[in-house]
């Protein structure tokens, strides 16, 4: 079925007006939002004003860091300055100060700095292998024939005494001959004879030179006749990993018949990342699980001394018990290390940390909804948890999120730079000022200071206004009047006030326009 043109008219026409609603209903709630903050701001200075408390300074709270010493409408937005007074932390010592209200809306969620045992548990995935130490090899002895194989597959478990294989050496039949007969003539001679008794002994030890074992002399003595065949049984038990010989095949003396690897342990092998091997350490307890629920509890046998130069990690073996036979070489197995009783420290979430690259910092919370940036020194993270080495104490709060809704609802970064000065100057060190350059008009000449109306300074992130510097020291220059244009350096003095470093009349600069015509707004200090 078609739709009319009218009604399709009709939908669009209802679209537009319902898009228009929502818009209105947004611009309202926000309208409203900023007529609720500047009533409370307005409130508080009435109240402030009441109580007889002098503001240190006005300010935009949309743009926050020129200060002024007048109250007026702002030069950068279509609102009028607010107050800033001493107790509400617009000091740099005490932070900047944020209404309750305003931090639920900007969510702010704060924890306590506690002591307490941090247990770094990390974890790895590794293969299972063969316990290279739990390994014997079987040897031919001599040069023969291969008669017959009791173990034919590689994998085949055998036991300790088993036997493996039967072999012909025509060089231990022509040994074990000329044993029986040395003793077959001292047997028949009645009288014993010093020089047969050296003859056995030469025999005997002749059979030990072509390969013959102990045991195998030893059956020849007790039986009396030749052992054709002998046969050579399995030193331990476990699985045969390799057999390297057939029926009817020729060995020669040294020649591996067979390899068999024991099951009572295994290792795993993990890979480990290089900055986590100095937490590692041989005899750590830890526990393995593989994806199909077998778990068992072992101990690091071997942190190998070698880096793989393509991961950057570092191999570790754990040995873990086997009795069951259940770990094969092959499984993967995750690995959680346990390095025990964890030592005390200061703990904070995690997540309070800001990571900047070249330090880390975390919002201090203090009385009176204030919140003021610490730099701290971390240790080991773990388990959400990061140890604080320097910079907090047990009891303080500190936030958790909403750092850096904070950071530009308050501006924060003066009062940084304020501590970094403070942290640099404790320390014994220095920070470099920065210089920045301008042109403006002198607007007035006071004692020690002068107000400057002077273009925009990006460098310095100020727009055009009215400000007043302190003067160069130590005395004002003599060239410069009221009315002069005038090209000027300045820097920022560790108080937080801008300082002149130099000024220099220019006869020949354009008259700067006046971009701050409210007095009330003239004549501001930082």
């Amino acid at each position: 079925m078609k739709l009319k043109p009218i009604t399709l008219v009709a939908a669009a026409v209802g679209t537009a007006i319902a898009i228009g609603l929502g818009y209105a209903v947004a611009m309202w709630r926000m309208n409203a939002e900023m007529s609720a903050a500047v009533a409370e701001g307005a409130s508080a200075s009435a109240s402030a004003a009441t109580e007889g408390r002098k503001p240190l300074y006005w300010h935009d709270p949309m743009v926050p860091g020129p200060k002024f010493d007048k109250p007026g409408k702002s030069p950068f937005m279509d609102m009028q300055l607010v107050p800033v007074y001493g107790d509400t932390g617009g000091g740099a010592d005490s932070g900047v100060s944020i209404s309750p209200r305003a931090q639920q809306n900007l969510g702010v969620r704060t924890a306590e700095v506690v002591r307490g045992s941090l247990v770094a548990e990390m974890q790895a995935v590794g293969s299972v292998a063969w316990n290279e130490r739990d390994a014997a090899v079987v040897p031919a002895r001599a040069s023969g024939f291969v008669e017959k194989l009791h173990v034919r597959a590689a994998l085949d478990p055998v036991a300790k005494g088993q036997p493996l294989v039967e072999l012909f050496v025509p060089d231990w039949v022509a040994a074990q001959e000329e044993f029986l007969a040395v003793r077959r003539i001292g047997a028949m001679n009645s009288t014993p004879d010093q020089g047969l008794g050296d003859l056995v002994s030469a025999a005997r030890q002749r059979m030990r030179l072509v390969g013959m074992t102990e045991e195998q002399i030893a059956r020849v003595e007790s039986r009396g006749v030749v052992q054709a065949r002998l046969t050579v049984t399995a030193p331990i038990s476990g699985v045969l990993a390799e057999i390297g010989v057939r029926e009817g095949s020729a060995v020669t003396a040294g020649m591996l018949m067979a390899r068999i690897n024991g099951l009572s342990t295994v290792w795993v092998n993990a890979e480990l990342p290089e900055a986590l091997a100095a937490q590692v350490r041989v005899g750590m307890a830890v526990q393995a699980r593989t994806p199909a629920g077998i778990s068992a509890d072992g101990k690091v046998a071997a942190v190998l001394p070698e880096v793989n130069a393509v991961t950057r990690t570092l191999k570790v073996r754990v040995e873990l018990p086997n009795p069951r036979r259940q770990w094969v070489p092959g499984m993967f197995a995750t690995l959680s290390f346990k390095p025990g009783a964890g030592r005390e420290a200061l703990l904070i979430p995690s997540e309070a940390v800001i990571a900047t690259g070249t330090r880390s910092v975390v919002m201090l919370a203090q009385d009176g909804g204030r919140f003021m940036p610490v730099d701290v020194e971390t240790g080991v993270e773990a388990n959400g948890q990061t140890e604080i080495k320097k910079g907090l104490q047990a009891g303080q709060r500190v936030v958790l999120s909403g750092q850096f809704l904070v950071d530009s609802e308050a501006s924060l970064k003066g009062v940084q730079t304020r501590q970094g000065a403070a942290s640099s100057a404790a320390m014994g060190g220095t920070e470099p000022t920065a210089i920045f350059r301008g042109e403006g008009k002198v607007d007035a000449i006071g004692n020690g200071s002068i107000t400057l109306d002077h273009a925009p300074i990006p460098e310095a992130k100020m727009g055009a206004m009215t400000m007043e510097y302190l003067a160069p020291r130590p005395v004002i220059p003599r060239n410069v009047a009221v009315g002069d244009k005038v090209t000027f350096e300045f820097k920022r003095a560790p108080d937080g006030q801008f300082e002149l470093t130099s000024i220099t009349p220019r006869a020949d600069a354009p008259a700067v326009p006046k971009l701050n015509p409210t007095p009330a707004a003239s004549g501001a200090k930082p």
